[in-house]
Protein backbone atom coordinates (compact mmCIF):
# COMPACT_ATOMS: atom_id res chain seq x y z
CA UNK A 1 0.00 0.00 0.00
CA UNK A 2 1.61 3.36 -1.20
CA UNK A 3 0.93 7.13 1.20
CA UNK A 4 2.94 9.06 -1.04
CA UNK A 5 1.70 12.70 -0.01
CA UNK A 6 0.77 11.78 3.64
CA UNK A 7 2.69 13.00 6.53
CA UNK A 8 2.88 10.20 9.26
CA UNK A 9 1.44 11.67 12.34
CA UNK A 10 4.63 10.64 14.34
CA UNK A 11 6.82 12.89 12.09
CA UNK A 12 5.17 16.02 13.96
CA UNK A 13 6.75 15.40 17.16
CA UNK A 14 4.45 17.57 19.85
CA UNK A 15 7.03 18.66 21.14
CA UNK A 16 7.79 20.74 18.20
CA UNK A 17 3.96 22.10 17.92
CA UNK A 18 4.55 22.76 21.53
CA UNK A 19 7.94 25.08 20.98
CA UNK A 20 6.00 26.96 17.62
CA UNK A 21 3.01 27.69 20.24
CA UNK A 22 5.04 28.98 22.46
CA UNK A 23 7.32 31.09 20.44
CA UNK A 24 4.11 32.84 18.85
CA UNK A 25 2.92 33.55 22.09
CA UNK A 26 6.06 35.20 22.86
CA UNK A 27 6.15 37.05 19.74
CA UNK A 28 2.51 37.87 20.74
CA UNK A 29 3.36 38.89 23.94
CA UNK A 30 6.50 40.64 23.30
CA UNK A 31 5.48 43.11 20.78
CA UNK A 32 2.12 43.76 22.53
CA UNK A 33 4.84 45.49 24.71
CA UNK A 34 4.80 48.42 22.40
CA UNK A 35 2.65 51.39 22.31
CA UNK A 36 -1.07 51.22 20.42
CA UNK A 37 -0.13 53.06 16.61
CA UNK A 38 -3.43 54.89 17.77
CA UNK A 39 -2.13 56.52 20.34
CA UNK A 40 1.16 56.91 19.18
CA UNK A 41 -0.34 59.03 16.29
CA UNK A 42 -3.50 60.51 17.71
CA UNK A 43 -3.46 63.66 15.70
CA UNK A 44 -5.20 65.68 18.83
CA UNK A 45 -2.06 65.22 20.68
CA UNK A 46 0.62 66.72 18.14
CA UNK A 47 1.35 70.43 18.58
CA UNK A 48 4.83 72.55 18.25
CA UNK A 49 6.21 73.27 22.02
CA UNK A 50 6.46 76.76 23.28
CA UNK A 51 10.12 76.45 24.41
CA UNK A 52 13.07 74.68 23.56
CA UNK A 53 13.49 73.28 26.89
CA UNK A 54 9.73 71.89 26.86
CA UNK A 55 10.71 70.31 23.06
CA UNK A 56 13.83 68.42 25.04
CA UNK A 57 11.19 67.26 27.74
CA UNK A 58 8.68 65.91 25.36
CA UNK A 59 11.35 64.08 23.57
CA UNK A 60 12.91 62.39 26.47
CA UNK A 61 9.74 61.15 27.64
CA UNK A 62 8.00 60.09 24.25
CA UNK A 63 11.36 58.40 23.42
CA UNK A 64 10.85 56.24 26.98
CA UNK A 65 7.38 55.99 26.21
CA UNK A 66 7.45 54.62 22.61
CA UNK A 67 10.67 53.58 22.74
CA UNK A 68 9.66 50.35 21.52
CA UNK A 69 7.57 52.11 18.64
CA UNK A 70 10.47 54.15 17.74
CA UNK A 71 12.50 50.96 17.53
CA UNK A 72 10.27 48.95 14.92
CA UNK A 73 9.68 52.67 13.01
CA UNK A 74 13.74 53.00 12.45
CA UNK A 75 14.15 49.15 11.34
CA UNK A 76 11.62 49.71 9.39
CA UNK A 77 12.79 52.46 7.37
CA UNK A 78 16.47 50.66 6.96
CA UNK A 79 14.50 47.65 5.51
CA UNK A 80 12.89 49.30 2.81
CA UNK A 81 15.86 51.15 2.31
CA UNK A 82 18.00 47.77 1.56
CA UNK A 83 15.83 46.33 -0.85
CA UNK A 84 18.25 46.47 -3.24
CA UNK A 85 21.04 45.40 -1.63
CA UNK A 86 20.52 41.76 -0.89
CA UNK A 87 24.08 41.12 1.17
CA UNK A 88 22.66 43.94 3.56
CA UNK A 89 19.56 42.60 3.47
CA UNK A 90 20.23 39.43 4.82
CA UNK A 91 22.45 40.79 7.62
CA UNK A 92 19.59 43.14 8.65
CA UNK A 93 17.70 40.28 8.96
CA UNK A 94 20.20 38.14 10.82
CA UNK A 95 20.43 41.40 12.67
CA UNK A 96 16.69 41.76 13.75
CA UNK A 97 16.24 38.41 14.75
CA UNK A 98 18.75 38.97 17.26
CA UNK A 99 16.77 42.05 18.24
CA UNK A 100 13.81 39.92 18.37
CA UNK A 101 15.32 37.55 20.78
CA UNK A 102 17.29 40.05 22.99
CA UNK A 103 15.02 43.17 22.95
CA UNK A 104 11.52 42.75 21.58
CA UNK A 105 10.94 39.19 22.95
CA UNK A 106 12.49 38.65 26.83
CA UNK A 107 10.29 37.65 29.32
CA UNK A 108 12.86 38.98 32.12
CA UNK A 109 15.83 41.01 31.92
CA UNK A 110 18.78 39.80 30.30
CA UNK A 111 21.70 38.65 32.71
CA UNK A 112 25.40 38.11 31.52
CA UNK A 113 27.81 36.65 34.40
CA UNK A 114 25.01 37.14 37.14
CA UNK A 115 24.80 40.95 36.32
CA UNK A 116 21.89 42.09 34.83
CA UNK A 117 22.01 44.58 31.69
CA UNK A 118 19.79 47.55 31.25
CA UNK A 119 17.21 47.29 28.35
CA UNK A 120 18.71 50.67 27.59
CA UNK A 121 21.91 48.83 27.10
CA UNK A 122 20.84 45.94 25.45
CA UNK A 123 19.11 48.68 22.63
CA UNK A 124 22.31 50.55 22.49
CA UNK A 125 24.40 47.81 21.42
CA UNK A 126 22.29 46.12 19.66
CA UNK A 127 21.42 49.41 17.20
CA UNK A 128 25.19 49.94 16.70
CA UNK A 129 26.48 46.72 15.98
CA UNK A 130 23.62 46.61 13.48
CA UNK A 131 24.73 49.93 12.05
CA UNK A 132 28.40 48.03 12.34
CA UNK A 133 27.25 45.30 10.92
CA UNK A 134 25.69 46.79 7.87
CA UNK A 135 28.42 49.42 7.19
CA UNK A 136 30.82 46.22 6.48
CA UNK A 137 28.16 45.44 3.94
CA UNK A 138 29.20 48.12 1.09
CA UNK A 139 25.43 50.30 1.66
CA UNK A 140 26.83 52.42 3.63
CA UNK A 141 24.95 55.61 1.95
CA UNK A 142 21.54 53.94 1.92
CA UNK A 143 22.29 52.98 5.83
CA UNK A 144 23.46 56.26 6.82
CA UNK A 145 20.57 58.05 4.65
CA UNK A 146 18.20 55.50 6.33
CA UNK A 147 18.86 56.12 9.76
CA UNK A 148 19.09 59.70 9.22
CA UNK A 149 15.55 59.76 8.27
CA UNK A 150 14.69 57.64 11.36
CA UNK A 151 16.39 59.43 13.49
CA UNK A 152 14.77 62.96 12.20
CA UNK A 153 11.27 60.80 12.06
CA UNK A 154 11.49 59.94 15.56
CA UNK A 155 12.90 63.19 16.66
CA UNK A 156 10.12 65.06 14.65
CA UNK A 157 7.60 62.75 16.33
CA UNK A 158 8.93 62.86 20.33
CA UNK A 159 8.63 66.83 19.89
CA UNK A 160 5.64 67.00 18.69
CA UNK A 161 3.55 64.81 20.71
CA UNK A 162 2.22 66.36 23.91
CA UNK A 163 3.09 64.48 27.06
CA UNK A 164 0.27 65.20 28.99
CA UNK A 165 -2.10 62.98 28.04
CA UNK A 166 -0.09 59.67 28.06
CA UNK A 167 -0.47 58.30 31.57
CA UNK A 168 -4.00 59.66 31.49
CA UNK A 169 -4.96 57.48 28.31
CA UNK A 170 -3.35 54.53 29.96
CA UNK A 171 -5.30 55.01 33.58
CA UNK A 172 -8.23 54.99 31.85
CA UNK A 173 -8.02 52.21 30.02
CA UNK A 174 -7.37 53.47 26.61
CA UNK A 175 -4.15 51.79 26.24
CA UNK A 176 -4.16 48.44 26.65
CA UNK A 177 -1.07 46.32 27.28
CA UNK A 178 2.01 46.83 30.27
CA UNK A 179 2.72 49.90 31.91
CA UNK A 180 6.04 52.29 30.94
CA UNK A 181 9.04 50.96 32.68
CA UNK A 182 11.24 53.76 32.45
Amino acid sequence: MTTYGTIPASSLPSANLEYLSRAKERIKDGLGARRPWKLMFNIHSLNFPRTFSEAISRFRANLAYFRMNYAIIVLLILFLSLLWHPISLIVLIIMMALWLFLYFLRDEPLAIFNRTIDDRVVLVVLGVSTFVFLLLTDATSNILVSVLIGAVVVLVHASLRRTDNLYDEESTGLVSGPSSSS
